[in-house]
């Protein structure tokens, strides 16, 4: 059995959860998120903690069984603390401005600005020029629009320029050798 699927997701006072058939609703002080269940794996709601159960051993089961256990955790752990990703950048010229609540501006060295709009639930924070935080409640959805931001100006190489996540190493090349 999934030693990650069997574990129980505690769920704070805070926090109300709504078991459907097919359907779970996690309600907190950030906000609602709702999740549809995949055929077969079921949850129980025992007082203050959940429970992802499965109906068999057959693989396609064994697989989603930690998987929504994991997905379930997240979602408890989004609407009551949230989600953040950190984005650094790197490079003469390049920096971001937050226009807009939920939008943002890059000039990346392309001949124009970039600009980026938050999908609904996720906010851009912008501390400093060279430092982007992408904040919401599913952590899904923050993962994916960061992925997007650092993938317009992926960092390269030779000489490190571009967006990349707070604290990523990334592997310098040696440049051509002189004669």
């Amino acid at each position: 059995m999934s030693r990650i699927g069997r574990s129980p997701i505690p769920i704070p006072s805070s926090v109300s959860v709504i078991v459907d058939a097919s359907r779970v609703k996690v309600a907190g002080p950030q906000g609602e998120l709702s999740r549809t269940l995949p055929a077969g794996i079921t949850v129980r709601q025992d007082e203050s903690t959940l429970y992802v159960e499965r109906p068999d051993d057959q693989r396609h089961h064994r697989a989603l069984h930690g998987l929504t256990r994991s997905l379930m955790a997240n979602m408890v752990l989004g609407v009551t603390n949230g989600f953040t990703k950190e984005l650094e950048i790197v490079g003469v010229g390049y920096r971001a401005v937050a226009k807009s609540p939920g939008s943002l501006e890059l000039a990346l060295g392309f001949s124009h600005p970039v600009t980026v709009n938050a999908p609904d639930g996720v906010t851009f924070e912008v501390p400093a020029p060279t430092r982007i935080v992408v904040k919401g409640i599913d952590k899904e959805k923050v993962g994916q629009v960061a992925a997007d931001i650092r993938k317009i100006r992926k960092p390269e190489p030779y000489k490190g320029k571009g967006v990349r996540y707070a604290g990523e190493r990334v592997l310098r090349k040696a440049g051509k050798a002189a004669k």
